[in-house]
């Protein structure tokens, strides 16, 4: 199952001209910088920007074709805006009612109290909306828009308007609908951290056209693309947790390429997550180490490099199919007479749990 779109809106300074495909589960999150088009593709999405030649299908169901058209109100559909839209006179209980008005008992995927419980909002529902906090604001939008049982839920920048301590606050909640809901969800972002937490889908958008589309996974490990040129450069890894050594405080992972230890996470053996390695914490060898404090090494094959400037290489490495990332120096590169199928032995200064 996919999700089909088709747009192009032309106006006097810019213009959106996209053909996409896209899993129908999951997240997918649309990235790029501010003013390439992700407001303009969810809006057309929507229904919200009307655009006369469009055509969506969301799973077997077309909502706009040369035929006909579906009303954005008519539209199995949440929409989670930058800013919360909350009517400010009603209470929180009020509020996520009112959305749910126009829906089915019969149609209904997600209960208020599932959604509710979802983004913790219980203890605010007498309160008026004018006396949320912006983060209280944000979870009750969210909560309103799943209160209505989407078939997709969009989310425009959702954090945008919050400082640090909330956006970290929100995004547990949103990963935790992420694990435990069935609803597509297509998130506009220009943070890089929001999409390694959340994404499992990634769309590049540049100058209103689509640059890259495709596994998060894939995309972040490009050379080709910006995201693997940035001083964030990162490669993510889906991982296992297997083992929990109380001796010494760390908990062991296992992955395709190897095996990889953290810190102690109070996480049950089994549980799958989500990791990141920083381009530039990652040192190469031609042999394993023995006489060195960093734990995390493993074989890897150099599969591309390309130059940053007159010192700088960026290589892409394989760790039995996993895709590595490495920014290092010219000299060490040539001293290890580094290049395309040579093995070596990656190490790994920190692993970043996600999720």
């Amino acid at each position: 199952m996919s999700i089909q779109a088709r747009f192009r809106v032309d106006r006097q300074d810019f213009a959106l001209d996209v053909d996409l495909i896209i899993p129908n589960k999951g997240v997918t999150v649309v990235f790029g910088p501010s003013g390439c088009g992700k407001t303009t593709l969810l809006r057309s999405i929507s229904g919200l920007e009307r655009c006369p030649d469009g055509f969506l299908k969301v799973g077997d169901s077309v909502w706009q074709d040369d035929k006909h058209f579906i009303a954005p109100h008519k539209r199995p559909l949440g929409y989670v805006f930058q800013e919360a839209s909350l009517f400010a006179h009603l209470n929180v209980k009020a509020n996520l009612e009112y959305g749910m008005k126009r829906v089915p008992v019969s149609a209904q995927k997600v209960s208020l109290e599932r959604a509710i419980e979802l983004l913790g909002i219980g203890a605010l529902l007498e309160r008026r909306a004018d006396q949320l906090s912006g983060g209280e604001r944000q979870r009750v939008s969210i909560a309103r828009a799943l209160a209505v049982s989407p078939e997709l839920l969009l989310m425009d920048e959702p954090l945008s308007s919050l400082n640090l301590e909330r956006k970290q606050e929100i995004m547990l909640y949103l990963q935790s609908l992420h694990n435990e809901l069935d609803i597509p969800i297509i998130y506009v972002s220009h943070s890089l951290g929001e999409v390694a937490r959340l994404a499992d889908h990634m769309v590049l958008l540049d100058n209103g056209k689509v640059r890259a589309t495709g596994d998060v996974t894939e995309l972040f490990s490009r050379l080709d693309l910006p995201i693997a040129q940035s001083d964030k450069a990162a490669a993510f890894i889906q991982a296992t947790i297997v083992e929990h050594d109380e001796e010494f405080g760390l908990t062991y992972l296992d992955f395709a390429g190897g095996r990889l230890s953290v810190i102690r996470q109070d996480m049950q053996i089994g549980a799958t997550v989500r990791l990141r390695i920083v381009a530039r914490d990652v040192s190469l060898t031609l042999e394993r180490q023995t006489g060195t404090s960093i734990l995390n090494a493993f074989p890897v094959v150099v599969e591309e490099i390309i130059s940053e400037g007159v010192s700088q290489l960026m290589i892409r490495l394989m760790a039995n199919g996993v895709p590595i990332l490495c920014r290092t120096s010219l000299k060490s590169a040539t001293l290890l007479d580094l290049k395309p199928g040579k093995r070596v032995f990656a190490q790994v200064k920190t692993v970043a749990l996600l999720s």
